[in-house]
């Protein structure tokens, strides 16, 4: 059997959709699993290097993987009015952060490339690991914060200001559903691979959806200390009928977010979008 690497984050979202993988609910025949969980901005730097098969990406760094990986038309974080958090604790108003040093969850995130496109003065962007932002922005290191993951859903509780949502915002100005992430598959497996994981890997997250209570307990674990309402909150936020199927509206808000970062001159060229299963 071959060896498949598959790389996603360490959060209860993406193991939710890699439930039925981990327990052999579903297999791939011909190939060897193998989960390599790391944070998003080190999967996209694995990505750059062409290192695993099949990996989950930030929607942002994709125009400089286009070359080498494809999209699933499965699998991705789509969201639909709710996205990165901007935070802080010791100012309230964006005209307030000109100049200031910002925590970002890394350079090639679609949280800093959203920042970037919607964010009305320069800042000083600081990379830090995801789940250090928001004791990064506490601690007084930052003047504030970009949240992803569990906590857009518990910053309130936390003593925090939300200073811009960039889920809100991206749906006023676009009408559409924000893309976040994706699972690409890299083009050296070929063609008839690319068709065969991209069914397997729907039918992963479909039995997840489909088993919601056995999936969430064992997602609940990678979810950072949260409770089991939380996380199935959370996790239904991310894994929906987007995850199965992106669909046209899906590529229309990729092609339109690659069109603004490159309108603004943050990437370089409007990458193909060559999406299986679409």
């Amino acid at each position: 059997m071959s060896l498949l690497r598959i790389g996603h984050s360490p959060d209860a979202d993406d193991a939710f959709m890699f439930y039925a993988f981990a327990k052999e609910k579903v297999t791939i025949d011909g190939y060897e699993i193998q989960q390599v969980l790391e944070d998003i901005q080190s999967l996209n730097e694995r990505a750059l290097q062409g290192e695993l098969e099949v990996t989950a990406i930030s929607a942002g760094a994709y125009p400089i993987l286009a070359d080498s990986y494809r999209i699933m038309a499965c699998g991705a974080s789509i969201g639909r009015s709710y996205g990165p958090i901007l935070l802080s604790t010791k100012h309230d108003d964006l005209s307030q952060l000109a100049g200031k040093r910002i925590a970002v969850p890394g350079e090639h995130t679609t949280a800093y490339l959203l920042l970037r496109i919607f964010m009305p003065v320069p800042f000083e962007a600081v990379i830090v690991d995801f789940d250090s932002v928001g004791e990064a922005v506490k601690s007084g290191d930052v003047d504030a914060g970009l949240i992803i993951h569990e906590g857009q859903l518990t910053w309130s509780s936390e003593g925090f200001n939300n200073l811009l949502d960039l889920g809100e915002e991206w749906g006023k100005s676009s009408g559409l559903p924000i893309p976040l992430g994706l699972d690409v598959l890299h083009r050296r497996l070929g063609d008839a691979a690319h068709e065969q994981i991209t069914v397997s890997f729907r039918a992963s997250v479909k039995y997840a959806i489909d088993h919601e209570d056995e999936a969430i307990d064992y997602a609940l674990p990678f979810g950072r200390g949260i409770d089991a309402d939380t996380c199935r909150r959370f996790v239904r936020m991310y894994v929906n009928q987007d995850t199965l199927h992106m669909g046209s509206e899906g590529k229309d808000a990729l092609e339109l977010l690659y069109r603004r970062a490159y309108d603004k001159g943050l990437i370089s060229r409007l990458p193909p979008l060559d999406i299986i299963g679409l």
